[in-house]
């Protein structure tokens, strides 16, 4: 950060706004008794990642608790965006599981969208990073969660024992992918030979009428879905890593 900062104010924005995730991180800043990182991004860059998941860097970060410690309040966007965040992380990971799972399995799945494809996690991070994070917020995740689970997905998702069983009808996944984020679905087109995603793309809160989800729906869905996700984190974790 020191050698950066002699660069000057123009350089750092240049870098910040082109490179990686658009996010600048200061680190080994001493705060009280320990040392604290922090990253600087712009409000448009923040909430392009909110809502389109452009780099699921910061995004991904918040899927996870966290405590904010301040928000601005003059920007209602940005609380409709971390809301909108929270939901299309839980799209995508229902499209990701199977039709029971527990809330252990959906809280990983949750946590895990945003180290899918980082390159770290092959080099250097701790293998059992994910769920670590999770085993010690279970409650947390829940809280996160819970509630939103409940008034969104009422009608396809039940909970019993401990186990989830969700809607895992075609219909079902169709209403999960029109509420996926614009820069995954582009991603998934390019990757699935599904008409019915290609006709998401235009117009993601309209359902096309198909005659028979056989027209259209990819039976490889979950693998295109990761393999979207994977090439997001990795186009912006890899050259922030170098930043």
């Amino acid at each position: 950060p020191t050698t950066i900062r002699l660069l000057g104010p123009k350089f750092i924005s240049y870098l910040q706004t082109n490179f990686g995730a658009k996010i600048y991180f200061n680190t080994l800043i001493p705060f009280e008794d320990g040392l604290i990182k922090y990253g600087v991004i712009s409000t448009s860059d923040l909430m392009a990642d909110l809502e389109n998941w452009t780099t699921l860097y910061v995004s991904g970060r918040l899927h996870k608790p966290v405590n904010i410690l301040e928000q601005d309040q003059s920007l209602p966007e940005l609380r409709l965006g971390l809301a909108s965040n929270l939901t299309s992380a839980l799209h995508a990971s229902l499209l990701g599981l199977p039709e029971k799972f527990t809330p252990e399995e959906l809280y990983l799945q949750l946590a895990g969208l945003s180290y899918s494809g980082d390159l770290r996690m092959l080099v250097g991070e701790d293998k059992n990073k994910v769920q670590n994070i999770v085993s010690a917020q279970m409650s947390l995740f829940e809280g996160l969660y819970d509630k939103r689970l409940k008034v969104l997905f009422s009608d396809s998702l039940h909970f019993h024992n401990g186990t989830y069983t969700q809607d895992k009808s075609d219909s079902s996944k169709l209403h999960h992918l029109q509420n996926l984020p614009s820069s995954l679905i582009e991603l998934m087109l390019g990757k699935s030979k599904s008409a019915v995603i290609e006709d998401l793309l235009p117009s993601k809160n309209e359902l096309l009428n198909k005659s028979s989800a056989s027209d259209g729906l990819d039976p490889k869905l979950q693998e295109v879905l990761r393999e979207s996700i994977s090439t997001i984190v990795q186009r912006s974790s890899t050259p922030q890593a170098l930043k």
